[in-house]
Parts: C-alpha cells; structure tokens; sequence
C-alpha cells in the first residue's frame, strides 16, 4: 500500500500539513503499527533561520519535535484507516532533551516508535539523529481531532 521511499507528494497525501510547515522530506522505512524512519534535509532557506540566532543558524528546538511528531502522525495514520481526514494534534511531549545544535546542511534522520495506541490517542518514543549522532530524543502523546 506505501511504496518506499516516500516522497513529500505521498505524505500530503496522508498529512494535511503544508509548505513551509512541512517537516517530513522523505519516509524511508515505515512498519505499520510498529516504526518509522524519515530524513529532513535542514536548509539554509527555511523561514525560521532569518530570526532564530541570524548570526549563527540554528533549528529550533520546537521545529525538530514537529518533525518527529509529523513522522508519528504519518505513522499513525497510515497504519489506522479510521484515522484519516482527522487531524493529528501534539498533545504532549515528556523527557525531552536536546543533545546538540542542528545547523544548515545537516540532515536529520528521524525515528519514531509507536509506545500505546487507542482509538483516538497515542504515544510514540522519538528521537532525531545527525550523522549517526542523537540531536534530541523523548516521548510524545498525540490526539486525533475528527474533521468536521
């Protein structure tokens, strides 16, 4: 059903996220119900980068947990039919620690294993990776909103 690679055209499809809040680059491994592995290519042109420390680029923080979160809501919604049209929230995030500064040109590998799922709600272990090295990792708990 999801031929990988996944490219950004597939994940539209299954987010309703869109440019330039678009985290997700490529999936490249996705275990339904279980994983997934996605790239983010960090670029000197992102939006955030003109007034997050100008003098010396940095990702914000909060913009690599979007990243790992837009991965568990591809995750999640692939692997759940009942799921799709809702819209994926962030309701939490737990244990959350930054390891080191991400910069342009770096290409994030993101990771995300499912921990509990229900219905309507989930939690997923993360972590962001930088040439094989952890740049940020925790927990995060999502909610599905039913689109109306």
């Amino acid at each position: 059903m999801f031929e990988l690679p996944m490219g950004v055209d597939k994940i539209k499809e299954i987010l309703p996220h869109r440019f330039p809040f678009l985290m997700v680059d490529r999936v490249i491994e996705l275990e339904l119900g279980k994983r997934a592995v996605a790239i983010k290519n960090v670029t000197a042109n992102e939006s955030y980068f003109l007034g997050h420390y100008p003098q010396r680029s940095i990702m914000p923080g909060v913009m690599i947990l979007e990243a790992l979160a837009q991965l568990a809501g591809i995750l999640l919604i692939a692997d759940d039919p009942s799921v799709r049209g809702a819209t994926p929230l962030l309701g939490g995030a737990d244990n959350v620690r930054f390891r080191r500064p991400v910069v342009p040109g770096d290409q994030l590998r993101l990771e995300v294993e499912v921990l509990k799922k229900r219905k309507l709600l989930a939690r997923a272990e993360v972590r962001a990776l930088v040439d094989g090295c952890v740049v940020a990792e925790g927990e995060l708990t999502f909610a599905f909103a039913p689109n109306e």
